[in-house]
């Protein structure tokens, strides 16, 4: 009909939604909230540290800085890390390699076994050590024939240091190196490159950031293992102590304000890596 009004007219209108107000008292609760969780989970406890690493005064703190137990402990985790780190890193580079440009059988599998640091306790990693190369293990008596040592000694804190720190770097390239996909590294095939070449011209130039994000990642979790080492150190003082077990000996013995200062060594040690992984992430992203 001509003076008929069409049926969508006389619909009645859906409310609008007041997302202005709402969301955005929604946005600063949670903003509030998020704020009042770190101040109180890690602001705090990191400036109980500091105030403690210092109530008693500089000389205090320098001296429990310079205690040759504790420069031990340092060169001692700095060696660990230095050894560590890399040997992670040419493993973290060719497993996301092989993972994400080549099929093969077990492909699966291996990605689990990249996968189990993260999901069995460390002091667990650590028993397995001693239970393999203990005096009473499996290569035990072969390795005291040879007058051998690994647990107790400086092998044994490496081997925990890399069972619980080899997913890093594997897992942060994993991911980015499926994102980039093959067609570039297909291209410089069809272009003659071959093997290492591509890697190196190719691979590596788009991964790079990603993959010192990983190695600083691997370095701040080095320096810091606490329970795979504990198991395997003996906590022998001046010799297999790395910093963290230095610090529990401090505190077990009631010196606070030298546990605490050489807590503050990794500290420092967590803010430099903090800065680093948010350099590296922007570099990433950009």
């Amino acid at each position: 009909m001509a003076g008929s009004v069409p049926l969508a007219a006389n619909k009645p209108t859906a409310p609008r939604r007041q997302t202005g107000k709402g969301s955005g008292a929604v946005k600063w609760v949670l903003i509030t909230a998020a704020v009042l969780v770190l101040l109180w989970l890690i602001v705090l406890p990191l400036a109980v540290v500091l105030t403690e690493a210092l109530k008693k005064g500089w000389d205090v703190y320098v001296a429990a800085i310079r205690d040759p137990d504790a420069l031990s402990a340092l060169r001692l985790t700095l060696l660990v890390a230095l050894i560590t780190v890399p040997l992670n890193t040419i493993f973290g580079v060719a497993a996301a390699w092989a993972v994400t440009k080549f099929k093969f059988r077990g492909k699966q599998v291996l990605v689990t076994l990249i996968d189990l640091p993260f999901a069995v306790s460390p002091v667990i990693g650590g028993l397995i050590y001693v239970l393999v190369y203990g005096s009473h293990g499996w290569f035990g008596p072969w390795l005291d024939e040879h007058n051998l040592s690994i647990i107790f000694a400086l092998p044994g804190i490496i081997l925990a240091t890399l069972f619980v720190t080899f997913p890093f770097v594997a897992r942060e390239l994993i991911p980015l190196m499926e994102d980039q996909g093959q067609q570039e590294e297909e291209a410089a095939v069809t272009l003659g490159a071959r093997g290492f070449r591509i890697f190196w011209k190719v691979t590596l130039p788009n991964i790079k950031w990603g993959l010192l994000y990983g190695i600083v990642l691997c370095n701040a979790r080095a320096m810091g293992e606490f329970g795979a080492v504990s198991v395997v150190s003996g906590h022998i003082r001046g010799e297999t102590n790395t910093l963290p077990l230095h610090v529990e000996i401090l505190y077990n013995e009631y010196q606070f304000s030298a546990s605490f200062a050489v807590a503050s060594l990794l500290l420092l040690l967590a803010l430099v890596t903090l800065l680093l992984k948010g350099w590296f992430t922007r570099k990433s992203r950009h």
